[in-house]
């Protein structure tokens, strides 16, 4: 009888591991999507600083170039963490740099500047503007049929991780995110630039379905 009782008491205990793994799954995924978010803007933060530094004439071109930190009397002024150096989402870690161009990052500019009320955000400093007019004039140009559709596979991301010009970075992470980014829904879409920042709420809410954050935000 003392069997049967401990077998009844596993039975009910594993239907009930059951029942709450989905639940404990999307929290581990929205915990490291939150991860993922902090570290990029963290990287957005340090390519901010080192254009500013070399007053627009260079971009890193290579997460190290940010690590090294920048030059301050004899020693280097760190603008990143180690850690921030590293995705959270992706299997083998690296950030996928996005380069200065309309083609990288209009379709981000574009979600932004839809998520904004219909104006895109100025740069956070007048240093990032010759890079931010680029793709400014597109989007000028630019029809909503020539924006990627949000459920695209995208097949063809641009996977380069180093030895490239880059004003943000982005994960290598495909699929439905649990957290909306400017209104976007996939992780490989969320760009993270010192580009286009400054809008007028949160950038990133819980999507539908899923369980609110209660006091953790990121804002600008």
């Amino acid at each position: 009888m003392t069997l049967l009782a401990v077998m009844a008491v596993m039975t009910v205990f594993a239907i009930g591991l059951l029942a709450v793994a989905p639940s404990i799954q999307q929290e581990i995924q929205r915990e490291k999507e939150l991860e993922s978010i902090r570290r990029g803007e963290e990287v957005a933060e340090a390519i901010r600083q080192y254009v500013e530094f070399y007053r627009g004439s260079r971009l890193p071109s290579s997460m190290d170039d940010l690590l090294e930190g920048l030059p301050q009397g004899t020693k280097k002024r760190q603008i990143l963490r180690a850690s921030a150096a590293i995705d959270p989402l992706s299997e083998d870690g690296r950030w996928r740099l996005i380069k200065a161009d309309a083609t990288s990052l209009g379709p981000f500019a574009k979600r932004v500047q839809a998520y904004n009320g219909g104006t895109l955000p100025s740069n956070s400093s007048p240093t990032l503007d010759r890079y931010g007019i680029v793709v400014v004039s597109a989007l000028n140009t630019e029809t909503d049929d020539e924006v990627e559709s949000e459920d695209d596979d995208d097949l063809s991301l641009d996977l380069m991780t180093e030895n490239t010009p880059f004003i943000g970075v982005a994960s290598q992470s495909k699929g439905k995110s649990i957290i909306s980014y400017y209104g976007i829904e996939s992780r490989s879409k969320w760009v993270f630039t010192p580009l286009f920042r400054g809008t007028s709420g949160n950038r990133f809410v819980p999507n539908r379905g899923t369980r609110p954050f209660g006091n953790t935000r990121i804002t600008r």
